[in-house]
């Protein structure tokens, strides 16, 4: 029986039902799913970084981005407000599309 203790998304335990198995499980309080949210964000990012096609580092991505979804009500927030941050951060110090690795940066 395999043992996971980690955070899943929400119809999982449907299909494991589904499939006839049972199950344990917690319902997380709001500072220990932030703390999953967290962990789980790491996991998916260290996948996203051993993608080797786009199908899967597209699969990898959206995991992530339901993360930063599921993330937003603990910090009181909408995905609309967390892009209004976004835009305004690329607006002051631009965003990551043009590939720039700073190297060092001289006191001349």
């Amino acid at each position: 029986m395999p043992i996971y203790n980690k955070l899943i998304r929400d119809r999982i335990l449907e299909i494991i039902e589904k499939d006839g198995k049972t199950y344990d499980m917690e319902m997380l309080s709001k500072e220990r799913h932030e703390e999953e949210i967290k962990a789980k964000l790491t996991e998916e990012v260290q996948e996203y970084q051993s993608t080797q096609n786009n199908h899967d580092a597209l699969e990898e991505l959206a995991d992530i981005l339901e993360l930063v979804h599921a993330a937003l009500p603990l910090h009181n927030a909408t995905y609309e407000q967390l892009e209004e941050v976004r835009v305004k951060k690329k607006e002051k110090r631009g965003g990551f599309d043009k590939g720039i690795y700073l190297i060092e940066v001289h006191d001349d």
